[in-house]
């Protein structure tokens, strides 16, 4: 495991993403949830263990639909390690589901919808997308239960001080 969890709100209009998963050409339905796609991708492994961590792995394997913005573990190393060591300890729990949840939307937003303005996140406030110089969100992976747009830094609510 890496680095957690410290760019603010305004590193999203620097944020680049990219493709994984299910090729735009495929014409059959994905087959992965949100979990097994981003494991699958194989560059998601500090991810995932925060999402173990955090107890959310079966909330994004299960019905509905979600877009995660994901950082990738590039993303993590960029962090100091002892943030992540932090949340990672079993009584910032709550503190990490806070922060993780902040990175998923609760319905689909493919890159080509992608619009400027405010989402409400899963942890209930809002996060802010800019599109100036370009959101570049340049793909999403499919999954059964939504999409994953890779992130390149990891985001904070605003009412997260670490």
């Amino acid at each position: 495991m890496k680095k957690i969890i410290i760019a603010c709100i305004l590193a999203m209009s620097a944020v680049t993403a990219f493709a994984y998963g299910t090729p735009a050409k495929t014409a059959s339905a994905p087959t992965l949830n949100i979990v097994e796609t981003a494991v699958a991708a194989g560059t998601f492994k500090t991810l995932a263990t925060a999402l173990q961590a955090a107890g959310l792995v079966e909330t994004l394997k299960g019905k509905g639909t979600f877009t995660v913005f994901a950082p990738t573990d590039a993303a993590f190393a960029k962090l100091p390690s002892a943030t992540l060591t932090k949340l990672l300890k079993p009584e910032n729990k709550a503190l990490l589901a806070q922060i993780l949840t902040y990175h998923v939307v609760g319905s689909v937003v493919l890159a080509k919808d992608v619009k400027a303005g405010e989402v409400k996140t899963l942890e209930g406030s809002n996060l802010t997308i800019s599109t100036k110089d370009g959101v570049l969100l340049n793909g999403t992976s499919k999954a059964t239960n939504g999409v994953i747009h890779v992130i390149d830094a990891v985001i904070l609510p605003a009412s997260v001080k670490l």
